[in-house]
């Protein structure tokens, strides 16, 4: 069962702005680096679906995160079809991210009243998931499709709530064209992680980057 309701769960997003994308088959290092978003100021994660078995490590994040970091949202990605979507809903995820819209996604996640943030590629993708009650849609991925792809769909749908992923980089210049072009949230994916930090284990280091990013993301938005 999820803990935390929709309305909280898009709450969050559209305040802290920024959601780390995160995979690793280790739970000892899947759990630190969640502490570290924490630790940094991060309240929402997505823990992607891309490994065998990465069901079994979710569950045993979302017991972690219930009991270690309080008050964050964790939620599943690269989500493409609705009975892996209900396999996580039964693991305790709070949302659904998944690359592309599957319409059958949504009514798994619409009857359970939890966020399906889908990815998009075309303004009529857009159009599709919002009628399917997809609140925020994910643009992806955003380093092809750009900062004009954004412009162009909130010029005749500016009510569209946006999430970019795909090549976000926790640097102002960057985050600043995002959010210029009229983004909601940012999520940010192995830029918020070096490999070389996760190898030495710095923690600290990781929840450095994560501050920072935060900090970014306040200025560009004032």
């Amino acid at each position: 069962m999820a803990k935390y309701n929709k309305i909280q769960v898009l709450g969050t997003m559209l305040e802290t702005c920024v959601v780390p994308v995160f995979y690793n088959s280790d739970l000892s290092t899947a759990k630190n680096v969640i502490k570290a978003c924490y630790d940094g100021g991060i309240r929402v994660f997505e823990f992607t679906n891309r490994g065998e078995f990465a069901h079994e490590v979710f569950g045993e994040l979302v017991r972690f995160v219930r009991m270690e970091c309080s008050g964050l949202i964790l939620g599943v990605g690269s989500i493409v079809d609705a009975p892996t979507a209900a396999l996580y809903i039964q693991s305790g995820a709070n949302f659904i991210v998944g690359p592309l819209f599957n319409p059958d996604i949504a009514k798994v996640a619409n009857r359970r009243l939890m966020p399906y943030i889908p990815g998009c590629g075309s303004i009529s993708e857009v159009g599709t998931a919002q009628e399917h009650g997809c609140d925020l849609c994910k643009i992806f991925p955003a380093d092809m499709l750009g900062t004009n792809f954004v412009k162009g769909i909130k010029a005749p749908m500016p009510w569209s709530m946006l999430m970019v992923t795909g090549g976000v980089k926790p640097e102002e210049e960057n985050i600043r064209s995002w959010f210029d072009a009229g983004v909601s949230c940012v999520g940010i994916g192995s830029y918020l992680f070096p490999d070389e930090m996760i190898k030495n284990e710095n923690w600290q280091g990781i929840s450095e980057i994560c501050r920072n990013t935060l900090s970014i993301v306040k200025k560009v938005k004032l």
